[in-house]
């Protein structure tokens, strides 16, 4: 067996080819980046989505609030698991909740979250379309 060379890294496109870094560039990118505090927030939000249980529990709310119940039987999740997924999305304001008497209903917090369940959606190939025009008129 043989085996040949790696080319160089910058044959590979991992690298620069050559180290010149454009300081005017580097600037006005780093003038616009958000505050670190905005950036680790939307880690968190990133990484809740990270769970495929709390996405189906996120997209089953794209269809309007639920309670528990409803949306454990939608999911395939326990009720013990959506509740304890709720409460972690609701946190950082991804979904809200609505008290009736004894009851909780769940929704989406805001347009701000459909819309980036909707792009990702589309994103992977789903077509999501009626959603994200819904979305863009709320």
């Amino acid at each position: 067996m043989t085996t040949s060379p790696m080319p160089p890294a910058a044959a590979r496109g991992s690298d620069c080819a050559v180290r010149l870094v454009d300081a005017d560039r580097v600037r006005s990118v780093r003038d616009r980046m958000p505050q670190e505090s905005d950036v680790a927030d939307l880690a968190v939000i990133f990484g809740l989505l990270a769970d495929p249980g709390r996405v189906r529990i996120l997209i089953a709310l794209l269809e309007g609030e639920m309670c528990v119940c409803d949306l454990a039987a939608t999911t395939g999740l326990s009720e013990s698991g959506v509740s304890h997924a709720l409460r972690l999305l609701r946190g950082p304001k991804v979904v809200t909740v609505r008290r009736s008497g004894r009851m909780a209903y769940y929704s989406l917090a805001d347009a701000h979250v459909r819309l980036l369940l909707d792009l990702g959606l589309t994103h992977v190939g789903h077509t999501g379309q009626d959603r994200l025009v819904s979305a863009a008129s709320s």
